[in-house]
């Protein structure tokens, strides 16, 4: 069998959001739709239990970090990406609580003692209650909150070299404001499009603040879809619209791809427990098309979900072999 080489100076991590693991998270837009009578009704009435589906301790992340950072070392991970809780710098509007910032400061110090490089997200879905009741993202005021906040951010934690203004911001309007999946569920095509406006003006605000401190990284995590068939117009919208209006405002970009979409369908296919379909040359697709910017790539997000374990090792090495031959073809 043919040996697989990375360059030494290739990063290994892994990635969290702060919702997603943290836990005990009760100021923020997502919380309070879990929580919702709505949602609590509408879970009971498909025969689930609403606990179930709220977050409360996650994998209590926020008090375990240490234990977590061990464990990664000893994956032999050197980076770790992982995400600012907005709700926690900014419960009130406008006053800042400096003993979350001080927890984040002991956080990117305990990854510096275990020499992994830290990759911060300022902004990973969840908003602030008080901002989502504000409106959210449809009000023009959100951008000057952002630029407030990542202002915060980045003069508290001045030793960070990557920074990633917003996670996957196609998604987020999708999902929230053309889906109506996540909250504030809206369903309007003007409001989706309105959503990506702000966000794009919202990164290049935090892009320029972030870059006032020397020697850093800013991007975003973008997340691909590898379409195939008849999708062409998906997959300009959702692959590169929003690059294509950031690409003066970036240093990197970062790549979250997970699976790929075809018109017609192809019915023998293997998916997740998230019924997406297993395609680890797509993430080679993603990045030679993603190389058309010159920017250097790092990829943010790629895992399986698989509550058997049965299909993740197998596909964490075809995904490797993918990234391994772009990286021969000299894609950075």
């Amino acid at each position: 069998m043919q040996e697989t080489r990375f360059p030494k100076s290739f990063l290994w991590g892994t990635a969290t959001s702060s919702y997603q693991v943290e836990g005990c998270i009760e100021n923020n837009d997502w919380h309070e739709w879990e929580t919702s009578k709505e949602r609590v009704d509408f879970l009971k009435s498909g025969g689930k239990n609403p606990e179930s589906y709220i977050n409360d301790k996650a994998c209590n992340s926020y008090n375990l970090y240490e234990k977590d950072f061990d464990l990664a070392k000893k994956l032999g991970s050197s980076a770790y990406r992982f995400s600012i809780e907005w709700a926690r710098i900014e419960p009130q509007k406008g006053k800042f609580n400096e003993k979350e910032i001080e927890h984040y400061k002991k956080v990117i110090k305990a990854l510096r003692r275990r020499k992994l490089e830290p990759f911060l997200t300022c902004y990973h879905f969840t908003l602030p209650a008080w901002l989502s009741r504000e409106g959210g993202w449809l009000n023009p005021k959100a951008l000057d909150y952002f630029e407030r906040y990542v202002r915060k951010l980045s003069e508290s934690f001045h030793d960070v070299t990557f920074w990633i203004t917003i996670n996957e911001p196609m998604v987020l309007a999708y999902k929230s404001y053309l889906q109506g999946q996540w909250p504030p569920q809206e369903s309007s095509i003007p409001k989706a499009l309105k959503v990506v406006k702000n966000l794009v003006e919202a990164h290049k605000r935090a892009y320029k603040i972030i870059h006032e401190h020397s020697a850093r990284e800013a991007g975003i995590s973008h997340s691909m879809i590898d379409f195939q068939g008849l999708l062409w117009i998906y997959d300009y919208i959702y692959n590169f619209y929003f690059l294509d209006r950031i690409n003066d405002y970036q240093d990197f970009i970062g790549l979250n791809y997970y699976a790929r979409k075809r018109i017609p369908k192809t019915k023998k296919i293997e998916r997740s427990d998230m019924g997406w379909a297993i395609w680890p040359k797509g993430i080679y697709h993603s990045l030679k098309r993603l190389a058309r910017y010159g920017k250097p790539i790092y990829i943010t997000e790629n895992g399986i979900a698989d509550y058997t374990d049965r299909k993740r090792g197998r596909y964490i090495i075809e995904h490797l072999k993918n990234v391994h031959k772009a990286l021969k073809e000299k894609v950075d």
